[in-house]
């Protein structure tokens, strides 16, 4: 989960491996052929609403469940207990800090980043540059329905 060739992106946990990106997964079943790509963005079917299979209607309430998780595991293996963070970086932190880290993520895709741009709105030319629109954040799906 915390290896960010697979799971952890910079907006905070993906719904599908990156891995995905190179090696789709693949199924056949009576001469039908199915895939699951990458999409890290807009999707690239209009199926479910343009929205990604990574920002979908689930990948917020997954985020905030898996911090919500580390959160009461903190509160059980303290601070002794540490885990890579990223996978591969050589840097240990207690679980309380990868929840924080994930949360930080999270939240980051909807703050505006070094160029004055949310990253939510980057396929959004209208709603991310009119000054009008720019300091209105959509909620995610999920809030909406």
């Amino acid at each position: 989960m915390l290896d960010e060739t697979e799971f952890l992106s910079e907006y905070g946990i993906r719904a599908i491996s990156q891995h995905h990106r190179d090696h789709p997964y693949e199924f056949r079943s009576d001469g039908v052929h199915m895939g699951v790509g990458y999409e890290p963005a807009e999707s690239s079917s209009g199926l479910f609403g343009g929205n990604s299979n990574w920002r979908g209607p689930i990948w917020m309430p997954v985020n905030y469940l898996i911090i919500e998780s580390l959160q009461k595991f903190h509160h059980y293996y303290g601070d002794d207990f540490k885990v890579e963070c990223p996978t591969g970086s050589g840097k240990f932190c207690t679980i309380a800090e990868i929840a924080a880290e994930l949360s930080r993520r999270l939240a980051s895709v909807f703050l505006k980043d070094e160029t004055g741009r949310r990253p939510v709105l980057k396929y959004h030319p209208k709603l991310s540059d009119d000054p009008h629109f720019r300091d209105f954040v959509p909620l995610p799906r999920i809030f909406s329905r």
